[in-house]
C-alpha cells in the first residue's frame, strides 16, 4: 500500500523549511522546445481508486494522487524549492506546538463558487474523525483535543465535535492537541486535513462519486474502471495554479500495456515502467526518461492477525523468513536496479533514517534462515503466500522472493496475485489475507515517524497487518511528545529497533522513480513522492 503523498509542516513564531521532497529532476524537459497549448489536457497511467473520492478516504496512490489535485488544504510543499508553503493558510502560529491559531485568506473558493471558510476546515475535520463516517484516514486526527469522543475504541460516538477545533470567525480557527506534537506541523498537509463545502455534508456519497474540491483541478467525471477526468480551475486561488487544460487518470490493468501506450504517444505521463521493459526504458525514451530516488519502501507484512502467527517464538521464524531473501541479487537482476535494498524500514533520505538498523535480519544468509525458522518452530504448514496487485507489475519480483526463500529454506512460498488494486486492497483492509501481503509505502511526510508511527502503531489506519506491540506503543508515545522534530525522530529510531525483534514485516528495498513522458507533453518533472509535479505539466500544441 502505498499513502498519500505529501509532506508536513507548520508555522511557530518563524516558519519552519523541511529539507523534503520534490526533487527537481534534471531529466525534465525544456518549455522552449515548442508551442503550448495551455488548455490542452494529458493523461496519466493509473487505475480504479479503492474508496469514493473524499479526502479523508484516500489512502492508497490511486484515489490519493486525484483527491490531492482536487482539494488544497491549509498548506502543501513547493516543489520547486523543497520549501513548505501555505495554500489556504494565511499563517499558522504556535509557541508550544500543543495550540494553533490558523489565519485564513480571503477569498478562496470551492469549485462550485462557495467560499473556503474556517467552518469548511472545522466541519471537514469533525465529520472525517467521527468513526460512523468510516473514513479510512481518520486517525489522522487523533492528536486533536476531543478525538476520543467522537472516535472511540468501542461503542458510539458521545459527540459529533471535537473539543479542540474552535472557529472564532470565517477566516480563523484554533487547533488545540492533548499533548504537544513536535511534527504536528507535517501533517496538517495531508489530504485528510482538506477543507470541504457545504454541499458535501447534505449528500457524503454522493461526493464522493462527483467531489467538488478546492484545488487547482475540478472534477469532470468517473467511468469506474476506465479513467477520472479533471479540468483546470480557472478561478483558483492557489500559486500552483494549472499550466495545462486538466488530467485524464487512465486505468491499466498491466504496466506493460500503459508502457506501450507511453512510447506510441496514446499515453502522456507514466507512473512506473513494468519490471519487464525497465532494461530497455532508457534508450526507448532518451531524455523522456526518468531515473531518481523515491521517498519509498516496498515489504511484504504478515497477516499478525491469524493465530499461526502469534507467539513470541514466531519472531525468530518472520527474521529467518527476511534472511533468506537476496535483496541484492533481486534488485540487480529482477529489477533491473530500479530499486535499493533495505537496511531499515524507514527509506533513506528521511529525517531521522538509520542505516543498517535492521542489520542481520535484513542481511542474506540461508544457513542462519534455516536454524533461525527451526529455532521459532517452522512456519505454520511450511507454506506462505504473498498477496499482492497484479496489475502493478509486482509479479516477477514476488516470484523471485518466493524462490529465494523456497531455495533457502525448503518453505513453500507461492504468489497470491489479485486482478488489481481495489481488490487486493478490499482484502487487505478486511484483514482477511491468509498469510502475506505486499504493503510499499511512500512517505506521507519526509520524517521516520511517517515509516513507524503510521504504519505499525496498535490502531493506525494503515496498520495493515494488525501489528500490536506495548513495547513499541509506549517509545512512539514517548518521540512524540519530544520537544523538536529533531529529539522525536531520534526516538522513534529506539522503535524502529523494536521491530526488528518483532517482525512483523520484511522490508525488502527502497523505491526510485522510473517513469518518463510521451512526445506529447513537455516540463515533466517528478517529486520524490514518485509523482509528477502534475500542475507544471504542459501540452505541446498539435
Amino acid at each position: 500500500m502505498r499513502g498519500a503523498s505529501q509532506a508536513k509542516w507548520v508555522v511557530t513564531a518563524v516558519a519552519v523549511a523541511l529539507a523534503a521532497t520534490a526533487c527537481g529532476s534534471s531529466t525534465s524537459a525544456s518549455s522552449g522546445s515548442g508551442a503550448i497549448d495551455a488548455k490542452g489536457v494529458y493523461s496519466y497511467q493509473s487505475g480504479e481508486p479503492q474508496n469514493p473520492l473524499q479526502p479523508a478516504n484516500a489512502n492508497e496512490s490511486l484515489g490519493s494522487r486525484v483527491v490531492k489535485n482536487l482539494f488544497r488544504g491549509l498548506v502543501d510543499l513547493d516543489p520547486t524549492t523543497n520549501k513548505p508553503r501555505y495554500q489556504v493558510a494565511d499563517k499558522i502560529e504556535t509557541t508550544d506546538a500543543k495550540h494553533f491559531a490558523v489565519t485564513l485568506k480571503s477569498g478562496w473558493t470551492f469549485h462550485d463558487g462557495t467560499p473556503v471558510t474556517a467552518h469548511s476546515f472545522v466541519d471537514a475535520w469533525n465529520w472525517s474523525a467521527n468513526t460512523k463516517n468510516n473514513q479510512i484516514n481518520s486517525n489522522w486526527f487523533s492528536d486533536i483535543a476531543g478525538y476520543d469522543a467522537v472516535h472511540p475504541a468501542k461503542g458510539d460516538p458521545t459527540a459529533t465535535t471535537m473539543s479542540g477545533l474552535k472557529v472564532v470567525d470565517d477566516t480563523h480557527f484554533t487547533i488545540d492537541l492533548t499533548g504537544p506534537v513536535s511534527y504536528f506541523q507535517y501533517k496538517l498537509a495531508y489530504i485528510a486535513f482538506s477543507p470541504l463545502p457545504k454541499s458535501f455534508f447534505a449528500d457524503p456519497v454522493k461526493a464522493g462519486e462527483n467531489p467538488v474540491g478546492d484545488g487547482p483541478y475540478k472534477f469532470v467525471s468517473w467511468e469506474h474502471n476506465k479513467a477520472i477526468t479533471l479540468a483546470a480551475y480557472d478561478q483558483y486561488a492557489g500559486v500552483d495554479k494549472a499550466q495545462n487544460g486538466g488530467i485524464v487518470f487512465k486505468n491499466y490493468s498491466a504496466a506493460e500495456a500503459a508502457y506501450k501506450d507511453l512510447t506510441s504517444d496514446n499515453l502522456d505521463v507514466l507512473d512506473q515502467v513494468d519490471p519487464t521493459d525497465l532494461p530497455k526504458y532508457k534508450s526507448d525514451l532518451g531524455d523522456r526518461a526518468v531515473d531518481q530516488p523515491q521517498g519509498g519502501i516496498v515489504s511484504i507484512s504478515f497477516a499478525m492477525y491469524q493465530p499461526e502467527w502469534q507467539g513470541v517464538d514466531k519472531a525468530k521464524v518472520r527474521q529467518g523468513l527476511s534472511m533468506a531473501i537476496d535483496r541484492d541479487t533481486i534488485t540487480k537482476t529482477v529489477l533491473n536496479g530500479s530499486r535499493l535494498p533495505a537496511d531499515s524500514f524507514v527509506a533513506p533520505g528521511t529525517v531521522g533514517y538509520k542505516a543498517g538498523i535492521c542489520g542481520e535480519a535484513c542481511t542474506f544468509d540461508p544457513a542462519k534462515a534455516k536454524s533461525m525458522i527451526a529455532a521459532g518452530g517452522g512456519v505454520p504448514n511450511n507454506k506462505i503466500t504473498i498477496t499482492y496487485n497484479a496489475d502493478g507489475g509486482h509479479k516477477e519480483w514476488v516470484d523471485a522472493v518466493c524462490n529465494s526463500i523456497r531455495q533457502s529454506t525448503g518453505v513453500e512460498c507461492v504468489g497470491d496475485p489479485k486482478p488489481d488494486m481495489k481488490t487486493a486492497r478490499k482484502e487487505i483492509t478486511a484483514h482477511t489475507v491468509p498469510s502475506m501481503m505486499r504493503t510499499g509505502w511512500a512517505q506521507d511526510y519526509p520524517l521516520n515517524v511517517s515509516f513507524l508511527r503510521d504504519l505499525y502503531q496498535t490502531g493506525a489506519d494503515s496498520n495493515d497487518a494488525l501489528y500490536s506491540s506495548p513495547e513499541f506503543d509506549k517509545l512512539a508515545k514517548a518521540a512524540d511528545a519530544a520537544a523538536t522534530v529533531d529529539q522525536t525522530a531520534d526516538l522513534y529510531q529506539q522503535a524502529e529497533a523494536q521491530l526488528v525483534k518483532d517482525m512483523p514485516a520484511i522490508p525488502l528495498w527502497y523505491y526510485k522513480t522510473n517513469a518518463g513522458w510521451s512526445n506529447n507533453v513537455t516540463n515533466v518533472k517528478y517529486d520524490t513522492f514518485g509523482d509528477p509535479v502534475f500542475t507544471q505539466v504542459e501540452v505541446k500544441q498539435k
